[in-house]
C-alpha cells in the first residue's frame, strides 16, 4: 500500500506529501457524502425502517429539494479536508517509513518466527498497525469534521480556532478507543493486502503490482479492515459526537448500546462503508501512483 519507486530510485518526500495530499483531496470532494451517511447511521439509536431513513441521513433536509438534500451531506467539510489529507499523507508515508524501520531492526525476528514469506507479510501488517495507532494525532479534526457531520449544535457558532482554545484535550476524547480500533483495522488493511498480493496474485515483490493487482489487494484489505474495526468504530464515533461537555465514557456507550440496540448494532453503517471502499481506495491509490511520479520530476 505504500507510494511506488520510480526509476530514479526512492520519490522524494515532498513527491510524496504533494502526491498523497492531492489524493486525499479528490478522494474527500467524491466520498464524503457517504461518510456522512455511515456517520449518521452509526449515530442514530433508533430503530432504522424504510420511512425513518431520510429523515436520519438527510436531518432537516430530508423533505427539501434533491441538490439541497445532496448538499446537506457535505457538513464539516473544511475539517475534513483537513483531517484527510493529513491522514493520506501520514498513511502513505508512514506505514512503508515503520516497514523500513522493522526491517531493518528486526527483520530476523520476524523471519525466525513466521519464516521469510510469512515474515514479511507480518512486517507490511505490523507496520501498517503502528501506522494507525499514530494516527492519534490526528483525532481533533476527525472529532471536528464528526461532530459537524451528526451534531452541528455542538459548534453554538464558534469557528475552530476558538473551539480549539476552548475545549484543548477535550478534542482528544476517545483517543484510547480511536488506537484500539485502528491497530487491528490498519492490521487488516495492511495484512490482508499483503496475503492476496502474496497468495492470490503471486506477487511477491510489492511495489511492481499491476494496478489490478493493486484493485484487488485493495479491496480484499479494505474489507477486511473496515469488519474488523466496525465494532470499535461505531463505539468511537459515539463518543465523538457528544457535545463538548458532555463526556461520555466508552464502556457506558458499550453497555448502553447493547441494552437498548442488541449486539448488531455494533455493526451500523457498515453497508455503506463497504459498499463505497472498494472503489475509495481504489481511487486513491491509483491517483496517488499516478501523482507522485508525477511531482517527482519537478520537486
Amino acid at each position: 500500500m505504500s507510494p511506488p519507486m520510480s526509476s530514479k530510485g526512492k520519490d522524494s518526500a515532498a513527491a510524496r506529501i504533494l502526491g498523497s495530499g492531492a489524493s486525499g483531496v479528490a478522494e474527500l470532494l467524491i466520498f464524503h457524502p457517504v461518510d456522512t451517511v455511515a456517520k449518521r447511521l452509526m449515530s442514530n439509536k433508533a430503530k432504522v425502517s424504510f420511512q425513518t431513513l431520510s429523515p436520519i441521513i438527510f436531518r432537516d433536509a430530508a423533505s427539501a429539494t434533491f441538490a439541497r438534500k445532496f448538499f446537506s451531506l457535505f457538513p464539516g467539510l473544511g475539517y475534513a479536508a483537513g483531517y484527510k489529507v493529513a491522514q493520506r499523507v501520514y498513511k502513505f508515508g508512514g506505514q512503508p517509513w515503520f516497514n523500513d524501520l522493522i526491517n531493518k531492526h528486526y527483520k530476523t525476528q520476524f523471519t525466525n518466527t513466521f519464516g521469510e514469506r510469512k515474515g514479511k507479510m507480518m512486517m507490511q501488517a505490523t507496520a501498517g498497525s503502528l501506522t494507525g495507532i499514530g494516527e492519534v494525532v490526528l483525532l481533533p479534526l476527525d472529532a471536528l469534521k464528526i461532530k459537524r457531520q451528526v451534531n452541528p449544535e455542538a459548534f453554538r457558532g464558534r469557528g475552530v480556532v476558538r473551539i480549539f482554545m476552548e475545549e484543548g484535550t477535550t478534542l482528544y476524547r476517545g483517543w484510547g478507543w480511536t488506537m484500539a480500533r485502528n491497530a487491528p483495522g490498519s492490521f487488516a488493511l495492511f495484512g490482508a493486502s499483503a496475503v492476496t498480493k502474496e497468495y492470490a496474485l503471486g506477487v511477491t515483490d510489492y511495489s511492481k503490482a499491476t494496478w489490478g493487482q493493486n484493485f484487488i489487494a485493495s479491496v480484499s484489505g479494505a474489507i477486511a479492515s473496515i469488519t474488523v474495526a466496525a465494532p470499535l468504530d461505531v463505539v468511537k464515533t459515539r463518543i465523538q459526537n457528544a457535545n463538548f461537555e458532555h463526556k461520555v465514557p466508552g464502556l457506558t456507550v458499550v453497555k448502553e448500546l447493547l441494552k437498548n440496540e442488541g449486539p448488531s448494532a455494533f455493526f451500523k453503517g457498515l453497508t455503506p462503508k463497504i459498499l463505497v471502499v472498494g472503489p475509495k481506495l481504489v481511487f486513491s491509490y491509483t491517483l496517488a501512483q499516478s501523482l507522485i511520479p508525477l511531482f517527482s520530476k519537478y520537486v
